[in-house]
């Protein structure tokens, strides 16, 4: 049985990810997209995995054991990942948002609800994607707010506390 390009897209449309900015370069140099498609690999070392079209713009900026930011998106942040997203030029698209650095000297988003500092280990190519696993060099946890997933082709705000489930 094969299972055809569309048919999959559909059915992966409905598992419901957290919505991240993932940056590169420096702050004089930065380069950052949109994605959904990041989780945990191991505690151990601390890693985690970020899927990445092979066609995307900032494809080129990310290699081997270069930086790279992950930086979980808040409820409120949808103007950034829309941003990250669509066809600004790189440095447009780092006036949402202020920008500092951690360890690796990639961007860091300082409203995130969560940044995770990596240095990239390796990236696997498999069919359509880049797939880079980052070993996580530092974290800054930003203040508690609730987060942004994406699921069925649209944004849905997460509550922050247990209360308010």
């Amino acid at each position: 049985m094969t299972v055809d390009s569309q048919t999959y897209r559909d059915a992966m449309a409905r598992l419901g990810a957290a919505v991240n900015v993932v940056t590169t370069g420096t702050l004089d140099d930065p380069v950052g997209f949109t994605a959904s498609a990041v989780c945990s690999v191991t505690d151990a070392p601390p890693t985690l995995l970020v899927c990445m079209n092979r066609a995307a713009r900032a494809r080129a900026a990310f290699r081997t054991g270069g930086a790279m930011c992950i930086n979980v998106l808040s409820a409120s942040q949808r103007d950034i990942s829309g941003s990250f997203a669509g066809p600004m030029d790189m440095y447009e698209r780092f006036t949402y948002g202020h920008w500092t650095t951690l360890d690796t000297g990639a961007p860091v988003l300082e409203e995130a609800v969560a940044s995770f500092d990596c240095h990239v280990d390796q990236i696997v190519e498999v069919g359509t994607h880049s797939v880079m696993f980052g070993v996580v060099e530092a974290i800054r946890m930003g203040a508690g707010q609730g987060g942004l997933v994406y699921f069925n082709r649209a944004y849905h705000a997460l509550p922050h506390g247990q209360d308010e489930l």
